[in-house]
């Protein structure tokens, strides 16, 4: 597929997806515009086997220099190029582009927010996580019911910038004796929060199974480098729930609903 058509594709699934949040985007140039100062800019994936990755950059403030882009990539399955590409989208939109969305309103709708006393100086936004693969039932549910951002956090203090936003993209899976546990930090692995991932107790069976994390890492002053929407409701205080409400309302919950709207 020519560049240019990987990028058609890849732009008219971002507007798809955005959608699925309640947000207009359309395509402009090399960017997909969305509500406010919001964009969503597109690179290409380096390496030759980049026929089902996608790098996008979600932009908070268009035309603010010093506003953050977070950049992410995401892959994805399918019998063409372009299934590959729209299922990559998909992943990206699950994971990172909900816990970006609900950074900026706030509501508690695509994201959970924790203030973890091992992470601190650090508000937490995380999205869905995305389980896929065989017997993805128990992987989900582990998720559900561990605090995997605080037990890294002896690893990923020391990774975090100054910057007042960090990405932790985490990728965790496969099977029995053949796993991958991976974590990047704004793009770049974290070797040893990678280390601290894979010693985690999480289920390894016989067949192969994944799952994709995206947490935003917020400093108390982020609303200097991101925006509000427009006629949105103030910020809310969003108190830490019970483990009983968080199991309740948490990561498993919103996967399973998020997997009931796409059948």
């Amino acid at each position: 597929m020519r560049p240019q058509d990987r990028l058609t594709v890849i732009q008219r699934s971002v507007v798809r997806e955005m959608a699925r949040f309640g947000q207009v985007f359309t395509v402009d140039g090399e960017v997909v515009r969305g509500p406010d100062t919001t964009a969503v800019a597109v690179r290409e994936h380096p390496g030759v086997d980049g026929a089902g990755h996608v790098d996008l950059g979600f932009v908070l403030r268009l035309g603010h220099a010093d506003a953050p882009v977070v950049w992410d990539c995401a892959a994805g399955l399918g019998k063409t190029e372009e299934e590959k590409l729209d299922n990559a989208v998909r992943m990206w939109a699950t994971t990172t582009a909900s816990a970006l969305v609900e950074l900026r309103e706030r509501r508690g709708e695509h994201g959970d927010h924790a203030d973890h006393p091992e992470l601190p100086g650090w508000h937490a936004v995380q999205g869905p996580a995305a389980v896929f693969g065989f017997g993805n039932e128990r992987l989900a549910g582990w998720l559900a019911e561990h605090r995997v951002l605080p037990a890294l956090a002896p690893a990923l203090l020391p990774e975090l910038t100054g910057r007042h936003l960090n990405g932790v993209k985490l990728f965790l899976g496969g099977k029995a004796g053949d796993d991958v546990a991976e974590v990047r930090v704004n793009g770049e692995v974290s070797e040893a929060a990678s280390a601290a991932l894979r010693a985690l107790d999480w289920p390894r069976g016989e067949r192969l199974c994944w799952a994709r994390l995206f947490v935003l890492l917020t400093a108390p002053d982020a609303a200097t480098v991101t925006t509000a929407p427009t006629g949105a409701a103030a910020p809310v205080a969003v108190r830490r729930p019970t483990p009983a409400a968080a199991r309740a309302r948490g990561l498993f919950a919103r996967w399973r609903q998020a997997r009931r709207a796409d059948r």
